[in-house]
């Protein structure tokens, strides 16, 4: 499948070229425009139960859209927060995505999620992660830009922050500062990784902009 990516690192937008007789999976949402003729349909990720506990308790959505054209055509995807689009090649191997990251993937790619764990409901980030694994073509978005930390040992991230890692890892989710801080602000919960492999953190959040725009109208 071609495809071509622009506007990183700050607007990052995605271009997919269909042929006929191919799909193509994307965020609901997400379209920003496409050719005369694209057909269209919601697909929903697993079953209605969980992916109705995921849009109540993790923000993720019910459907995401399967794309094609029937004599072949062009579809561009805009996430719907600014910064940076990162492409994946899977090839019988799996990736993980937190909420929200998920923009895009080829049809031979199984998306399943995960609960993570209840203090995450707290932090307005989403209780879920979304696994990704197949072979295929993967697209996911962050807020802002993408810095790829190696891990060799430990290290911990900040819910908000963390976007995507290596399957191999392994982490908890924890908090800092203590359970009442964590429940009345929804700070202090973090994700404590372990192993060998790579952490995708982004550099904004979107509850820090929030909470800066609420401190300028105040």
């Amino acid at each position: 499948m071609q495809f071509d990516i622009e506007g990183n690192p700050d607007f990052g937008q995605l271009t997919v070229g269909l042929v006929p007789g191919e799909s193509f999976l994307a965020e609901s949402g997400s379209m920003a425009f496409m050719s005369d003729g694209t057909e269209l349909k919601s697909k929903l990720i697993g079953g209605f139960a969980k992916a109705l506990i995921r849009k109540v308790v993790g923000g993720e959505s019910l459907f995401v859209g399967e794309y094609s054209h029937p004599t072949g055509g062009s579809v561009t995807f805009s996430p719907d927060r600014p910064g940076m689009i990162l492409h994946r090649k899977l090839a019988g191997d799996s990736f993980v995505l937190t909420a929200g990251s998920f923009l895009a993937a080829t049809p031979g790619i199984t998306l399943t999620t995960k609960f993570v764990s209840l203090p995450a409901i707290f932090s307005g980030e989403g209780a879920f992660t979304i696994v990704a694994s197949g072979e295929g073509d993967l697209f996911f978005n962050a807020y802002g830009a993408i810095i790829e930390k190696q891990i060799d040992g430990s290290l911990t991230v900040d819910t908000g922050h963390a976007v995507a890692w290596d399957p191999g890892l392994k982490y908890n989710v924890t908090t800092i500062g203590g359970a009442k801080s964590t429940l009345l602000s929804g700070e202090g919960i973090v994700l404590n990784f372990t192993g060998t492999g790579t952490v995708y953190i982004q550099t904004r959040t979107l509850n820090g902009v929030a909470r800066w725009l609420g401190g300028m109208y105040r």
